[in-house]
């Protein structure tokens, strides 16, 4: 049996978690100077104090993509950061009907009532 050479893994893993950090950090830090420091969807304010809890968010979700005028992005607060990445896996997970939730929709409460008024009327 082949032993496996954990400094090695963990030298790839500290490598790889730097040069995340420091592209996160590349593109934070141009947000932060683009958008103001609001949350997009719940519109808490952000001062230096709490700045931390405001993140940085792909609309594409590719984080790879840091366009210089910061279309692919958003700066949302922690807490709907996490529920927009929930709703996108909860989308993937229930399949490509779950993105068109009127294609699903069986009950028409308005159906009848333009002949319900037209009886009224007469």
């Amino acid at each position: 049996m082949k032993q496996i050479d954990t400094a090695r893994l963990d030298r790839i893993v500290a490598d790889a978690r730097r040069a995340a950090d420091a592209r996160a950090q590349g593109y934070r830090e141009r947000a932060l100077k683009i958008h103001p420091w609001i949350c997009a969807r719940c519109g808490r304010e952000f001062t230096l104090a709490n700045l931390p809890e405001l993140t940085v968010h792909h609309r594409d979700h590719n984080h790879d993509h840091n366009p210089p005028d910061g279309s692919n992005w958003e700066l949302l607060c922690i807490y709907c950061h996490d529920n927009e990445h929930q709703r996108e896996l909860e989308a993937q997970a229930e399949g490509p009907a779950a993105a068109r939730p009127g294609d699903l929709a069986t009950h028409a409460p308005f159906a009848g009532l333009k002949a319900l008024l037209e009886r009224g009327k007469r």
